[in-house]
């Protein structure tokens, strides 16, 4: 069984996410409603996967992203962005900071599950952050 740790503070949000995921039996998903007890909980948790909402109150996802990435316990943990910010450049600043995919709300059902295969699938073979990004 892997594990889904969703960052997210809309509880909209977080209902679609949890809709789809109970889905996947193969997939247990946790929560944290803000980045700080996102991090406390990566870190406890140790998840195969991270989905984060950027627009998260206290810090940003670029912030829980970066420390994720400075902690030697959690910094293989794919993370995919979810932001409601499209534009190219906003999607270019996402995947540079290292998201390992970066989907727009709303996203499309296909690809937040492929996404999803996709993280679970680079975090079983252990690949480096960054590994081939593609846009959402």
């Amino acid at each position: 069984m892997s594990t889904l740790l969703y960052i997210e503070d809309s509880p909209a949000n977080l209902m679609l996410v949890e809709d789809l995921v109970s889905r996947r039996p193969d997939i247990r998903l946790l929560c944290a409603q803000d980045g700080n007890s996102g991090v406390e909980r990566a870190r406890s948790a140790l998840p195969d996967v991270i989905l984060m909402d950027i627009g998260l109150p206290g810090i940003s996802g670029f912030q829980v992203l970066k420390i994720l990435a400075e902690d030697p316990a959690t910094t293989r943990i794919p993370v995919l962005a979810i932001s409601a910010n499209a534009l190219p450049g906003d999607i270019s600043k996402g995947l540079e900071a290292g998201f390992f995919r970066y989907l727009t709300k709303p996203f499309k059902v296909d690809e937040f599950m492929d996404s999803l295969d996709a993280a679970l699938n680079f975090s079983r073979t252990d690949g480096s952050r960054g590994k081939d990004n593609i846009e959402a």
